[in-house]
């Protein structure tokens, strides 16, 4: 069963930090480049980091020096530490497997106060 669970969202004053954290089934997990994305309202989908099975990452500029995201393989789990959030870090994020085929998290919703 194809299955990713996302935790951690909430609520934060700008500043703060917030880990969201993804919880893979392990066909989908093993061995494929992880990522997060999210989406703001009125906005489109945007990549914010991704990681490949041996821990190369990828970042938007946007949250470069913010965000670090990194992977425990033998729990299939993905993680995001957002510190210094900012407002407009405020959208939607989705755990997504961003080897082929794709598969997409629920989402989060992460709300960033000013």
């Amino acid at each position: 069963q194809v299955q990713l669970v996302e935790s951690g969202g909430g609520l934060v004053q700008a500043g703060g930090s917030l880990r969201l954290s993804c919880e893979a089934s392990t066909s989908i997990f093993s061995g494929k480049v992880m990522g997060w994305y999210r989406q703001a309202p009125g906005k489109q989908r945007e990549l914010v980091a991704s990681i490949t099975s041996v821990g190369r990452t990828n970042y938007a500029d946007s949250v470069k020096g913010r965000f670090t995201i990194s992977r425990d393989n033998a729990k299939n789990t993905v993680y995001l530490q957002m510190n210094s959030l900012k407002p407009e870090d405020t959208a939607v994020y989705y755990c997504v497997r961003i080897s082929f085929p794709a598969y997409w998290g629920q989402g989060t919703q992460v709300t960033v106060s000013s």
